[in-house]
């Protein structure tokens, strides 16, 4: 039975790694660390076509941020 919990406890670790992360600077700091953090993305693109899409977003009142990391994920899942 304990082996069996040291296995699963094994399998959280390396599927959320940043929570238990999180716990380690927790007991250092006592301070909690936010767990997912956005980055900064540098990339280049036609202007033209972020011309449009910055326009398009405003139009609809959409985060082109928030959009372009939803397409990004169902781009990931394969849709």
């Amino acid at each position: 039975m304990q082996l069996s919990n040291i296995s699963r406890a094994k399998q959280l670790i390396a599927r959320y790694p940043e929570v238990f992360e999180s716990l380690v600077e927790f007991e250092k700091t006592k301070r909690i660390p936010k767990l997912y953090r956005r980055k900064r993305l540098n990339i280049t693109i036609d202007e033209n076509v972020l011309r449009g899409f910055k326009s398009y977003c405003e139009n609809k009142n959409i985060n082109m941020s928030k959009l372009i990391e939803k397409k990004m994920i169902g781009e990931m899942k394969g849709g």
